[in-house]
């Protein structure tokens, strides 16, 4: 696990910019793995600002983590509106080529028929993920199956409150949503997490430092070969281990810009 410590969320966000559009560069056809929430959105301003500047997104495919149930990609708390209006819109990728697992219908039926569709398109080449400050990751909540596999799952009262300021007074929120579960989402190649802020240090502390335990479904990413968490100073105020990490960031760095 590589942990990279920046000064600013801004610059936290920037860096995983720049990781994605090399992970573009180096293969135009790669399948990326995309989270939303307001923690993603400078990463997708920022690969627009990229596109503008010729990265294309022409021969991409994006799978993305979760998406409600009983919202259809219409309404505009979805995450299939969310996704549209934040970056599938503004690029040159192909409608075809975008997967939001479905809110609406049965929700088992549309857990495995997303999973079979990443079983055919991936393996994912690039998984990015945000961090709950309870440690989830998709809407894997503590206690899920770390071989979990994309399925419907119950949000914790702690998300469903957190999530209740996105919706119109009066308007229900939704308690569950199709996610892609532990096991499917480390299938990918290579795992990017972007946490940010004072109120994600302990999950930041428990995903990096702590035992690998469902309590905590970030810390699985500690079995991960290729790993890198990506935080600002605030989210990483908790970490033991700060100043080695700051240290090896900064030799693996310049190892990088040798090769």
């Amino acid at each position: 696990m590589r942990v990279v410590i920046l000064p600013t969320p801004a610059d936290a966000a920037r860096h995983v910019t720049e990781l994605i559009a090399g992970q573009l560069r180096e293969n135009p056809r790669s399948v990326l793995g995309l989270a939303t929430g307001g923690t993603m959105e400078p990463v997708y301003e920022g690969l627009i600002a990229r596109h503008r500047a010729g990265l294309s997104f022409a021969e991409v495919t994006i799978f993305n983590l979760d998406e409600y149930v009983g919202l259809g990609p219409e309404h505009p708390q979805s995450y299939s509106h969310y996704m549209r209006e934040r970056l599938f819109a503004h690029v040159d990728i192909a409608e075809a080529s975008c997967f939001v697992p479905s809110g609406r219908g049965v929700p088992a039926a549309a857990a495995r028929a997303y999973e079979a569709e990443i079983a055919r398109r991936g393996p994912v080449d690039l998984q990015l993920l945000g961090l709950g400050e309870n440690g989830h990751i998709g809407f894997n909540e503590p206690g899920s199956s770390l071989g979990s596999r994309t399925r419907e799952k119950l949000l914790s009262h702690d998300t469903v409150e957190a999530n209740r300021r996105f919706f119109g007074p009066g308007e229900a929120v939704p308690e569950t949503a199709v996610t892609m579960g532990i096991a499917t989402i480390c299938e990918a190649r290579s795992i990017v997490v972007l946490a940010t802020g004072a109120r994600k240090a302990s999950a930041v502390r428990a995903m990096v430092e702590g035992p690998v335990t469902a309590m905590c479904p970030a810390s699985i990413l500690q079995m991960h070969p290729r790993v890198r968490v990506v935080i600002d100073a605030e989210a990483a105020a908790d970490l033991a281990l700060r100043d080695h990490y700051l240290r090896a960031e900064q030799i693996q760095s310049a190892r990088d810009a040798k090769a």
